[in-house]
């Protein structure tokens, strides 16, 4: 057929066509196909699969395809990643999909960091980790020999870690390398609290002394208490230090002269927690900026107004219940906001602002399990076979560490938690370093470390 032939005929074909209906057009193609020999048949192919596959990520503005992208989890994502160059490169590039995958997986998001790549890095890194802690493959564990004798008391700070023992010693030690920093000669140890120049013990003894690192020298001596002081505290601008002991009192001293400024009445236990913080909220009772002194004893917390006066009123008394029925776990924390504490019931979460509890955990068999840390999206627990991480958006465990026979302590102050930034959540840096330290019954001290990323 000649080509003007040809075209004419299939301008008429086409009108006609046209007019057909969906049935009918599908009958004729199908009609068609029949006809086609293989050099048709490959041609309508190659032809259709460009007309049918088109790439939406290329023909879209950006901003259209950010927003389609949202809608997808993040493994559906990276498996998209692998489409082409230009959908690994459109997914790449939107920083709010990988900055809210990061944060569905408890990690910190700061919202000036704008580089996608970092986001996607970042969510890379926390799938491992996560992976890591699901498969009980996120910590390693060391072990710090020194001591001679029981190790009751323990401290930990900036990397560092104090211990105090029955060998009437304290020892200073770099968690990261396990060298022993400083020992200096003290009585029997039954808490400590250090900074740089300076180590704080409470003792057996019944006193609390205050010694010198670079020296080893007794720079004060606090003496009045009838019972043995199982918990420190103190702050060097309030020039304030506090005791708890066994005599069921709490005692606030001059920090820098060792004078008793007042002895704080109300306990029927034996003292076992004192917790020296500012306040961060505002109430009929406090401010933002003072300072609180927590004390615990076994049934009852109770919250003083140490920063205002030293001849302070007990401001409010809080336990789990009130026929002393059920008993508070020897831990306690406490972050100006929030007051928290375990017992056989669960773990239990105070406002700090109104006093009223706010939440109570329940997870299954928690009747021996311990309140180590607790933050804004993970908790630090542990019992006496386990190491357990807490999801507190979902109040689910997800991560568990097996733990050896330590030595068991019911004023839990032979055990501890390490760093505690990560329990606000992960970003990636801060899941280094100690996890948890506890004492031995041979006198070493048994520690869980992070492993470093793979």
């Amino acid at each position: 057929m000649e080509k003007k032939d040809f075209e004419a005929w299939l301008d008429n074909i086409s009108i006609a066509f046209l007019s057909l209906t969906d049935l009918q057009k599908n009958e004729i193609l199908d009609h068609l196909i029949s006809l086609s020999g293989a050099v048709q048949l490959r041609h309508l192919s190659n032809n259709l699969e460009i007309l049918l596959k088109r790439d939406f990520l290329k023909l879209l503005p950006l901003e259209l395809s950010f927003y389609l992208l949202k809608w997808l989890d993040p493994q559906t994502l990276l498996t998209c990643c692998l489409v082409s160059k230009q959908w690994n490169k459109v997914i790449s590039a939107c920083t709010e999909v990988w900055q809210t995958a990061c944060k569905n997986l408890g990690w910190q998001i700061d919202d000036s960091v704008q580089d996608p790549l970092h986001w996607k890095k970042i969510y890379l890194k926390a799938i491992l980790r996560m992976k890591q802690l699901k498969d009980h493959e996120a910590f390693e564990t060391s072990s710090l020999i020194g001591h001679s004798a029981r190790v009751y008391a323990l401290y930990y700070k900036d990397g560092l870690l104090c211990t105090g023992s029955d060998d009437l010693s304290a020892k200073l030690w770099d968690v990261s390398t396990g060298q022993c920093i400083y020992g200096i000669q003290t009585h029997t140890c039954a808490a400590v609290k250090f900074d740089e120049q300076k180590l704080v013990t409470g003792s057996f003894d019944n006193t609390v002394a205050c010694w010198e690192w670079s020296s080893g020298a007794k720079t004060q001596h606090f003496r009045g208490h009838t019972g043995a002081v199982f918990s420190v505290d103190y702050n060097d601008e309030l020039d304030i230090l506090v005791s708890g002991s066994a005599d069921f009192t709490v005692k606030v001293w001059a920090l820098s002269t060792g004078t008793c400024l007042n002895t704080l009445t109300g306990h029927t236990e034996w003292v076992t927690k004192v917790v020296l913080q500012k306040c961060k909220v505002k109430s009929l009772m406090h401010s933002p900026g003072d300072y609180i002194l927590l004390s615990a004893d076994k049934y009852e917390i109770k919250i003083w107004p140490i920063g205002r006066e030293i001849n302070c009123k007990c401001l409010r008394t809080l336990s789990v219940s009130e026929d002393r029925s059920i008993s508070l776990q020897p831990r306690l924390h406490f972050d100006g906001k929030y007051i928290v504490c375990s017992s056989a019931l669960g773990l239990y979460q105070w406002d700090f602002a109104s006093y009223d509890i706010l939440r109570v955990i329940k997870p299954p068999d928690f009747s021996n399990v311990s309140l180590l840390g607790f933050g804004e999206i993970f908790a630090l627990l542990f019992d006496n076979r386990y190491l357990y991480i807490m999801d507190l958006r979902t109040e689910k465990l997800i991560s568990r560490w097996p733990l050896p026979e330590y030595r068991k302590s019911k004023r839990g102050s032979s055990f501890l938690a390490g760093e505690m930034s990560w329990l606000n959540g992960l970003n990636g840096q801060n899941d280094t370093g100690l996890v948890f330290a506890t004492s031995m019954p041979d006198h070493s001290i048994h520690l869980v470390l992070w492993k470093e990323h793979g």
